[in-house]
């Protein structure tokens, strides 16, 4: 179970701390209250894993006092101001020195829980880059990322499946991340002491693929002129991953389904049987039932190797982890090839969400690792890196409706922003749209207030 984010809450106002509570305390946030900045002060650290919500006019320590403060302990904190109609042009000022955003009073109760939930994300995917940062320094290989439904269920799959030594049929796209869920499984059963071979069905010679699975003696073929160790034999104590298995030629199937029953193999031009030792897991990219109804791939095969399946979503249907993991592969990227990972923009963000992806998590590791190491200037790397075109002026060819609405209602909402200088109410009153619309448009977009505001606001 995750545990709640932590809002610091800090009001000289009783009835203010109490209602704020309550509502913050109903969206499964933890809300500590403070009437006063030093005590809460005294409970923030660079592990915060929360938001800091404060007044800006209360004795003692102001609010902008406090923002100082905890900008000092980590100035990735978010702090969110609240602020009186002539605070307007403090609270700019204090965004410019590092506030995430500010509400002036009197607020709606849906736009503080909106702000506060945009910045717990940004803390969120900060604290989750430190931990990589961390594990990457200490040569630690975390596999597994992601925080969405998909990976939290996939993640409960392994568990379940991991220490039965049950054969796993697992299915998903190209580069959804199968051998990677292959090397979870392996990692968390009792063979992780053994060893982890894979090996591709479908980028194997058919006529080398036996002496691959099997091994062979000396002399069983022309050019064999030494014993080989297949596959099968590698694996002992260990777990064996066989990736796009419907590709396994029909003649070879029916072998294989005789060593899985009898646990034994012969190497090729051998006359004694080995016994064998390991625990299988075969993977595919395609629907496996329909590869056995054409024929492509034997019934009895199939169900000998799907004692347990597991479905691997595609990246398009987990987008809220493709942050996550572009920065986690960016900063391996950076650590290998000793380059500097510039700062996503706001553009880059919106970019890398509104892609398809339609490579998965490969094409998203490959996107970047160019990022690093391009030359192109970074603000607008993503979107050149993403689709070429779009550096030379064709941004609308080749794309669906639906991307050029999408480019075309974030210009719209950019420019609205930009002419009003960050101005919300002028923004939602050109535009004729509800504030939650605008708010949920600008988060999808990669949009924030704080980039287009001007002090006299």
């Amino acid at each position: 179970m995750t545990t709640p984010a932590s809002i610091l809450l800090i009001d000289d106002e009783e009835s203010m701390r109490v209602s704020v509570d309550q509502w913050l305390s109903l969206s499964d946030y933890r809300v500590l209250p403070f009437s006063e900045a030093e005590g809460a002060l005294a409970r923030i650290d660079p592990s915060l894993a929360g938001v800091v919500v404060s007044d800006i006019r209360m004795p003692g320590m102001d609010g902008m006092a406090l923002l100082q403060a905890v900008l000092k302990i980590d100035p990735e904190i978010p702090v969110v101001l609240i602020t009186g109609h002539g605070d307007i042009r403090m609270a700019v000022a204090a965004i410019r020195q590092g506030a995430y955003d500010f509400i002036e009073k009197p607020f709606d109760p849906e736009l503080l829980l909106e702000t506060i939930h945009r910045a717990w994300e940004r803390r969120r995917l900060i604290l989750e880059n430190r931990r990589l940062r961390a594990e990457l320094a200490a040569g630690q290989d975390q596999r597994l990322l992601g925080n969405s439904g998909a990976v939290e269920m996939l993640r409960r799959e392994i568990a379940d499946l991991a220490p039965t030594d049950a054969s796993v049929f697992l299915v998903g796209e190209t580069g959804s991340g199968k051998e990677v869920v292959a090397h979870c499984l392996h990692q968390a059963s009792e063979r992780r002491s053994g060893p982890f071979v894979a090996i591709n069905c479908g980028a194997i010679p058919e006529a080398l693929f036996e002496s691959e699975l099997f091994g062979h003696e000396p002399g069983a073929f022309t050019g064999a002129q030494g014993r080989r160790i297949g596959k099968f034999e590698r694996a002992g104590g260990g777990t064996l991953f066989l990736d796009e298995i419907t590709a396994m030629p029909p003649s070879l199937q029916v072998k294989v389904l005789r060593v899985l029953q009898e646990r034994e193999i012969e190497r090729l031009g051998g006359n004694s049987t080995i016994p064998i030792d390991f625990r299988l897991i075969s993977a595919t990219n395609s629907d496996p039932r329909q590869a056995c109804r054409e024929g492509l791939f034997r019934e009895d095969l199939y169900y000998r190797l799907n004692l347990a399946e597991i479905h691997i979503s595609p990246l398009r249907q987990r987008r809220e982890d493709i942050l996550l993991l572009f920065e986690y592969f960016a900063l391996r990227a950076a650590e290998r090839y000793r380059r500097d990972a510039p700062e996503l923009s706001a553009e880059a963000v919106g970019a890398l969400h509104a892609h398809r992806w339609p490579g998965n998590v490969r094409e998203l590791k490959n996107v970047a690792e160019r990022y690093v190491l391009s030359s192109l200037p970074a603000a607008g790397r993503i979107p050149a890196l993403l689709n070429p075109r779009e550096a030379g002026g064709l941004a609308s060819m080749g794309r669906s409706l639906a991307e050029q609405t999408g480019h075309f209602e974030r210009c719209l909402i950019e420019q609205a922003l930009r002419r009003h200088q960050g101005n919300i109410q002028a923004v939602l009153a050109e535009l004729d749209l509800p504030r939650r619309t605008l708010n949920l448009k600008m988060q999808s977009h990669g949009l924030l207030r704080k980039d287009y505001l001007d002090e006299k606001n």
